[in-house]
């Protein structure tokens, strides 16, 4: 698995937090991307990387996707 990117749109919760955690598992420095289309996932991914200490930048992209940046 990448460890820089995740994309999880078409994906229903909790599979976003998930595969973000798989990618998390592995940091090493490098700025996680995760991509998603619901705003539920967003909000879940943000409440989970917060608690393991990550920093985390949203976006809203073109139609319904987001972008998600996780780093330390």
């Amino acid at each position: 698995m990448d460890n820089t990117f995740v994309d999880a749109r078409g994906r229903s919760c909790p599979e976003p937090v998930i595969l973000t955690k798989k990618a998390l598992e592995g940091y090493n420095g490098q700025d996680l991307e995760v991509l998603v289309d619901l705003e539920v996932a967003v909000e879940n991914i943000r409440r989970f990387a917060e608690n393991q200490g990550f920093l985390v930048d949203v976006s809203h992209l073109e139609d319904e996707d987001y972008r998600i940046i996780i780093k330390k």
